[in-house]
């Protein structure tokens, strides 16, 4: 089984920066598409961008685009987000999730995501 951590929210002011990690259990890092996911109370989960298993193709929606970065650090098995230029609109719970290769490419869709962190906080004031 996939087990995901993420780590590093907290809380910013805006125009500031974070950096999120999502760790893996090093069996099952190998061979999954990562996606970042957020969610604020009452709203569903929105799409952040996705990485692929060997972090060369990535993509970002629109209201993050130039401001996130994607990586991930394949031999010590921990997906990374980078955030600048932060927003209070980006507040909210930021999750990793983990999705089989083996059933396509990277998605939009958290449906086609196998595996959850428990998500962390992120907190941008004005």
């Amino acid at each position: 089984q996939v087990q995901l951590t993420e780590s590093g929210g907290g809380t910013v002011q805006a125009g500031g920066s974070l950096k999120l990690s999502c760790t893996a259990n090093a069996r099952t890092f190998v061979g999954y598409n990562m996606g970042w996911f957020r969610q604020v109370p009452g709203k569903a989960r929105q799409y952040i961008g996705a990485i692929s298993w060997n972090g060369d193709d990535t993509e970002y929606v629109d209201s993050v685009k130039g401001r996130f970065t994607m990586s991930r650090d394949s031999a010590k098995y921990i997906l990374y987000l980078q955030m600048n230029s932060l927003k209070p609109e980006d507040t909210a719970v930021y999750t990793c999730a983990a999705r089989l290769v083996l059933f396509g490419g990277n998605s939009r869709y958290a449906g086609d995501y196998n595996y959850w962190g428990q998500g962390t906080q992120v907190t941008v004031s004005s």
